[in-house]
C-alpha cells in the first residue's frame, strides 16, 4: 500500500517568511517619514473624490508580498514522499462458532445475549486485519454461515444476519465444534483457532463435544470457549407461540462450564465466562492479544519535488504586481 506524506527538504529557508512583515513595516515607516511624494493623475482627487484606483491603492503591494512568500516556500523545497509498504503477514485462520439456541435471546444482556455477541464479534473481526475468518452457527444442528475469507466486511454483514429460529431449537455444541474443525482441517495457516460461544448445555446433535475436541487437538487446532450469561436467573424464552413470538419468564442460567473448560484445556486454548458486555469485550481483547499475527513490513520511499509550482505562483504574483504598478497605478504614489 502507498502512504503519502509531505516534507520540506530545506526547512530553514522558511525563516525568510519573518522578513516579509519586516519589509512591509520598513516600507510603511518610509512613507510615514515623508520620504515619498504623492502624485495625482487627476485634479479631481484633490477635492476628496475617490475612484476605483484610489480605493485599491492600499492593496497594491499584497500580490508582491504574497509572491515573496511563495518564493520563500519554494526555496524550502516542498516534497511529496511516497512511502510504499509491502506487508508480509503470517495470518491466523479463525472460525467463529456462534450459538443460536433460543436461550441466546435472554435479556440479562442489553438487548439480549445474541445481539451483544454479534456486536462484540464484529469489533473483534475489525481488529484482525491480516487474518482469514469464517463463521458457523449451531442450535440443534449446525451450518456454515461463511467459510474462511479475508473479506471482513462479508463476515460482519453475515454476523448481522444471524437470528434465532433459523435452526431447530437446542444446543449441539459437538456439532458446532466439529463443523468449525472441518472448515479448518485443510488450512495451511501456521495457527488455526476456533472461538466457540455458547450459553447452555450440550443437549442435541449426534457428535459428542469431546470427540470433536479430540479431533481438533489432533489437527493442532486451538479452541477458545466462551460461556455467555449471568449467574442465577435471567429473563429468558420459556415458550413459543403459534405465530413465532417468544414468551419470556425467569429461568435459571445453566451452562456446562466443565465441558467448555475440558474442550479448551484439551486443545491448549482457554475458557472464559462473560457475565456482561464489558466482560465479553475484555475476553475478545485477551484472545486478540494471545493470538498475534506475525507481520513484516518493508518500506520504500520515493521523493517528488513540487517547489516549481510555488516558483510559478510566486513569479506570477510579483510580475502581476509590477505590471499593475507600471500601468494602471503608474501615476500614483500613496501613503500606505
Amino acid at each position: 500500500m502507498d502512504i503519502v506524506h509531505y516534507q520540506l527538504a530545506q526547512p530553514w529557508w522558511m525563516l525568510g517568511l519573518f522578513l516579509i512583515p519586516l519589509l512591509w513595516w520598513w516600507k510603511k515607516k518610509k512613507y510615514a517619514l515623508g520620504q515619498e511624494s504623492m502624485t495625482y493623475s487627476h485634479i479631481s482627487l484633490e477635492g476628496g473624490h475617490t475612484s476605483l484606483r484610489t480605493r485599491l491603492m492600499p492593496f497594491l503591494d499584497v500580490p508582491f508580498y504574497l509572491g515573496l512568500a511563495f518564493l520563500v516556500v519554494a526555496l524550502a523545497r516542498p516534497q511529496k514522499i511516497l512511502a510504499e509498504e509491502k506487508v508480509k503477514a503470517d495470518g491466523i485462520d479463525i472460525m467463529l462458532a456462534m450459538d443460536l439456541s433460543s436461550s441466546m435471546l435472554s435479556r440479562d444482556f442489553d438487548p439480549d445475549r445474541l445481539e451483544v455477541s454479534k456486536m462484540v464479534a464484529k469489533e473483534f473481526v475489525e481488529k484482525r486485519k491480516y487474518d482469514r475468518i469464517g463463521l458457523v452457527a449451531f442450535a440443534r444442528e449446525s451450518y456454515t454461515q461463511c467459510p474462511l475469507t479475508p473479506d471482513h466486511k462479508v463476515i460482519q454483514d453475515l454476523l448481522d444476519q444471524l437470528i434465532v429460529g433459523i435452526l431447530d431449537d437446542g444446543t449441539a455444541i459437538g456439532m458446532g465444534l466439529s463443523n468449525a474443525v472441518n472448515r479448518l482441517k485443510d488450512s495451511q495457516a501456521k495457527s488455526r483457532i476456533i472461538i466457540l460461544l455458547t450459553d447452555g448445555e450440550n443437549n442435541a446433535g449426534y457428535i459428542d463435544p469431546m470427540t470433536a475436541s479430540e479431533i481438533a487437538e489432533t489437527l493442532g487446532i486451538k479452541v477458545y470457549t466462551i460461556a455467555i450469561g449471568t449467574t442465577g436467573r435471567a429473563l429468558s424464552p420459556i415458550q413459543k407461540t403459534a405465530d413465532g413470538r417468544y414468551i419470556f419468564g425467569m429461568q435459571n442460567v445453566n451452562i456446562d462450564e466443565t465441558l467448555l473448560k475440558n474442550i479448551s484445556e484439551q486443545t491448549h486454548g482457554k475458557y472464559f465466562r462473560a457475565l456482561d458486555r464489558k466482560g465479553l469485550e475484555e475476553i475478545y481483547a485477551e484472545i486478540d492479544r494471545l493470538e498475534k499475527t506475525k507481520i513484516e513490513i518493508t518500506a520504500f520511499k520515493r521523493y517528488q519535488d513540487f517547489y516549481h509550482i510555488f516558483i510559478m505562483i510566486g513569479l506570477a504574483l510579483v510580475l502581476g504586481w509590477w505590471i499593475l504598478k507600471q500601468t494602471y497605478f503608474s501615476l500614483f504614489k500613496v501613503v500606505r
